[in-house]
Formats: structure tokens, sequence, C-alpha cells
């Protein structure tokens, strides 16, 4: 359901070209106000709208104008993408807007409904789901990262204060949607589906595991539930998400491809020519990039320029949104909305989630030798993005302190059982590493798998003794 109302959410979406979107969703998306006072961002006014599409000749033609002084200044150049008009006047474009983009919110910092804001309604059921799925997730993510610390696994990665841009992404998707995540996006892959016992699997590295050990853990990936496998490579998903996005294009499929990024992500070369790719193609695809502040010990202000992400959409013709990372509910419309549009209309289109890494970027860091303390315990303990769901679902009173010790004690119960259960899984074998590249392996493979048979012979002692040969 969608609340009704004379503006629409879809006002937030900056257009490719100049001004905001004449998008009309099928029952109208409300609009809600900026929030400048979270993230010192000035409200920017609406934009007169405007369409372009493609233009097929290039020509110079003269504006009517009756006044012959005039004339050389009033003439065109009808190029590709529209008319462009000549001026005598050398004059550079600002590098600068007047004022930076707004971000979409629904709920303030107390998990109230800001009072003039309309949002994409959630029903008592999904938004359950949701928030059942951000504690699953929390806790998660403190129990694995718990083992890597006691040397049961090699490497974790948690999503700590970004679990609104998981969950509720995800819950605006539907799973013919195909999604290529960067790798802090368990949460999309656990919210279609994917069982606790399957991540431990997975970061165990047992024979049960799908990418048979031969991953970094957290390097998750599922064909049943459309999750393209996570690659540690920064942003090389992002053109193969449009590549992706334009088969669904040629097949007319009711679906479009999500791929996720970080901002450090954005300083990849991957980014820019996938936006300018998708752009050019018209592929249905949503660019959802987690503009957490860092890029590991990188802070944005290192990494561009720009009034952040969201204004490198127009430069490529894309529609563009910022929203609130740490509120579930502008996610969860702004995805909504963004993959309607980008199916209905075969465009692709940019989100960027205004959100915080409260974590250290991985188990192999740490944040505090670049980042003070106090900043990341104010994000902790003020923007919360699962507090303020929490709190929004207790006004709705659809839940309770009840159900609250009931999702975390379950929770717990079912990830300790599943590391339990994933560490007498054994191993993959040695030949297992050799495999499912080729028809049958290759003479330099067969040599390769040898050596390394002979290296454990002579060196056992280097090895786990249930290491399967």
């Amino acid at each position: 359901m969608m609340r009704k109302s004379g503006s629409t959410i879809i006002k937030h979406f900056k257009s490719s070209s100049v001004g905001r979107t004449s998008w009309t969703p099928k029952s109208p998306l409300p609009l809600t106000p900026s929030f400048p006072q979270i993230f010192r961002i000035p409200a920017a006014g609406d934009l007169s709208n405007f369409c372009s599409r493609r233009f097929e000749s290039v020509n110079a033609e003269k504006m009517p104008d009756s006044d012959t002084t005039d004339r050389n200044h009033n003439q065109a150049l009808v190029f590709p993408e529209g008319k462009v008009k000549f001026t005598p006047e050398m004059s550079f474009i600002s590098e600068t807007a007047e004022e930076r983009e707004c971000c979409y919110r629904v709920l303030d910092d107390n998990g109230s409904q800001i009072l003039s804001s309309n949002y994409v309604e959630v029903s008592k059921e999904v938004a359950v789901k949701m928030y059942t799925n951000m504690v699953t997730l929390q806790t998660m993510d403190t129990i694995f990262y718990e083992a890597q610390r006691q040397g049961r696994i090699s490497f974790y990665l948690t999503t700590v204060g970004e679990e609104a841009t998981n969950i509720a992404s995800a819950a605006a998707l539907t799973i013919d949607d195909i999604v290529f995540p960067q790798y802090r996006e368990a949460g999309v892959l656990l919210w279609r589906g994917f069982t606790l016992q399957e991540f431990a699997n997975q970061c165990f590295s047992n024979k049960a595991d799908y990418g048979k050990g031969r991953q970094m853990p957290i390097h998750y990936g599922s064909n049943k539930l459309n999750y393209v496998t996570i690659a540690s490579t920064v942003a090389t998903q992002l053109p193969q998400a449009v590549g992706a996005a334009y088969s669904l294009k040629m097949d007319t499929k009711d679906a479009c491809v999500v791929a996720y990024v970080g901002d450090g992500g954005t300083s990849e070369g991957d980014f820019h020519a996938a936006l300018n790719f998708a752009a050019v193609k018209e592929a249905p695809v949503i660019f959802f990039c987690r503009n957490n502040g860092w890029a590991i010990s990188t802070p944005t202000s290192d990494q561009f320029r720009s009034d952040g992400v969201v204004v490198k959409g127009r430069a490529y013709g894309i529609r563009s949104i910022r929203v609130d990372g740490n509120d579930a509910l502008a996610v969860y419309g702004a995805v909504h909305a963004a993959r309607d549009m980008a199916i209905r209309e075969q465009r692709p289109i940019l989100i960027e989630a205004l959100t915080y890494r409260v974590g250290h970027h991985s188990t192999s860091d740490d944040s505090t030798k670049y980042r003070p303390v106090e900043e990341i315990e104010w994000w902790k303990m003020e923007r919360d993005p699962v507090s303020r769901f929490r709190k929004w679902m207790e006004n709705n009173s659809w839940w309770s302190d009840k159900q609250e010790l009931e999702a975390r004690n379950s929770a717990r119960k079912q990830i300790l059982h599943a590391i339990q259960e994933a560490e007498k899984v054994d191993k993959p074998p040695i030949a297992d590493i050799f495999t499912d590249v080729y028809d049958s392996p290759s003479s330099d493979l067969r040599e390769q798998e040898k050596l390394l048979r002979d290296t454990i012979q002579r060196h056992p002692r280097d090895y786990p003794s249930d290491f399967p040969l």
C-alpha cells in the first residue's frame, strides 16, 4: 500500500537532465522533507520539470528572432543529446551547486514519523520480518566476529550501523531481481532466505560451502537466490551488473538488477564506466551506494570534492536520489520507487544512502587508529538504525520487550548451533581447488596439484592432520 498525497516521493529523485523527474507512480508515493540538521545538508528547492531523449541529426539551427543584431547570438546546435544554444559569453559551469542535494527521510532519530512526511506503507508482517532480520544480522555479526577473534575462522566483516541499508533495500525487491553485492550486504542474502547454517558453512569453508572453500569467509553467493558471489576486488561487479540488466531488458523480464557499492568503490574507474554503460544502454539497474564515510581508513573528503555521490548520476544522465541510510522506511520507499522506475521505464537509477560504518572495516582493521572513538560511539548510540526502527514498531504496538528478548535469544541459539554444526563438517578435498574451471584439468593444473600433494607429504606438520587429500 502507498499513502496518498498530492506530492510524491519521486520528487526526491534528481532528474538526469534538468530539474526533477515528472514520473508518476501507479499510486502516489508521498514526499517528505529533508533533514538538514543531521547531515547539515540544506533542503534543495524543486526545479522545473524537463525531459529530453535522443535526436537523430546534428545541425545548426537558427532561432527565430526579428532583431538582426542578435542573429548570431540566437542560433542553436541540434546535437544528439538535444538543442544547445550558442552564447557569446564565456561562462564556466560551477564546480558546486548553491545548495547541497537534500536527503530523503521518514523517521526522526527517535523513531517517530515526521509529521509532514509520507512514505510507502509497510504492513505489520513485513515490518516484523524486517526488524527480526536486523536483530538476527546484528547477532550473527557479534558471534562470528568473536569466532574470528578465537581463531575459529580466518576473517570476518560486519554490517554494524548499516543494517537498514541491507534489510530495508532487500525488502523492497523481489526474488527475481538479481543482486550484485560488494561485501557488506549479508543482510540482503539473509532476507532472501539464506539460512544461518549456510552462512556458517561458508565462513568455516567446509565441504557444504557452495564455493567449496575457495573463497575467504563472508564471500557468499547463491544461484538459487539470485545473489552473485562476492568478490574482494572493489567495484568490478558494477559493469557486470549492467550487462546482466541489459540481458533482462532483452528478454523483457519483469525484474531489475541491484548493484551495491561503497563510497570507496565510486573512486574506481569501473563505477564510472558502469554508470555510462547503463545510461547509454538504458539498462534496468539500481546502483545502491552505501556512503558510510570511510573506505577503510580513507575518508570521503579524500575521495571526492563533489556533493557526495548522488550528483554523479546527472553527469551520466541517470536519475538519482539521496536517502537517510539509517532510516529503514526511507530506504524501503526509495528502493521500492527506484525498482518501479527501472523496470517500467527501462532506465538506471542511482541511490546514495548516507550511513556510517560503526564497526571496523574488517577483522584486519582497527578503525580507532584513524577516527575518534567518540565519533564511533555517537553514531552507535544516537543514530542506530535498528533502535530507531524498533521505536517506530513500538509506537505502532507491533513490538514488545518480550518479543525483543525472545528474538535475540532465538537468534543467538540458532547461530551458535549453526557454528557447532559447521565445525563438524569436513573440509573440501584438495582436488576441488583445481576443478570447475575446465571440462578436464589442463596439464599445468595437473602439475600444480601434484606439486601441492608432494609438498603436503614432505611437510605434514604444516597442514592440519584431518586435511582431506
